[in-house]
């Protein structure tokens, strides 16, 4: 991979964080329409039945419908081959229902990363690991 195109598919794993921290689903389902593959393959369980780029929109809404304010900062980029890995920190309150809790009112912090590997400029697989545990500690799911 050119510098360029480490360069541009950096460029587009930031607006795909952009989008996602709009809080706007119109927007959000453009970008991953425009950005991502529709057959993306997600490597990373998520509790939906749905599969490729139908599968982040899912998630998407869900996060949204649970943390309306999410805001993802994207704090590292790295870009080796056709690969980049993101490193996150996901902020939000919890206004709405998350993995069968009600809703708290609680304002997160967590972590995550992404390693996305691009095929012509768009996203075509995903691997993230996010810090489900501390997540749900903080909502009071698991005891400090």
């Amino acid at each position: 991979m050119s510098a360029a195109e480490a360069t541009r598919n950096k460029a587009t794993l930031r607006r795909f964080h952009d989008a996602h921290s709009s809080g706007d689903m119109e927007v959000i389902s453009k970008t991953i329409d425009e950005v991502v593959r529709p057959d993306v393959l997600i490597r990373t369980p998520v509790p939906i039945e749905s599969t490729g780029a139908q599968a982040l929109k899912e998630v998407f809404t869900a996060l949204h419908h649970a943390f309306p304010d999410l805001h993802v900062s994207v704090e590292d980029l790295i870009a080796e081959g056709d690969k980049v890995v993101s490193r996150n920190i996901v902020t939000g309150t919890h206004q709405g229902e998350y993995m069968g809790l009600p809703p708290t009112g609680r304002s997160v912090a967590y972590s995550e990363m992404f390693v996305v590997r691009f095929v012509d400029g768009r996203v075509a697989e995903t691997w993230a690991v996010v810090d489900v545990f501390s997540l749900m500690r903080q909502l009071g799911a698991i005891p400090a």
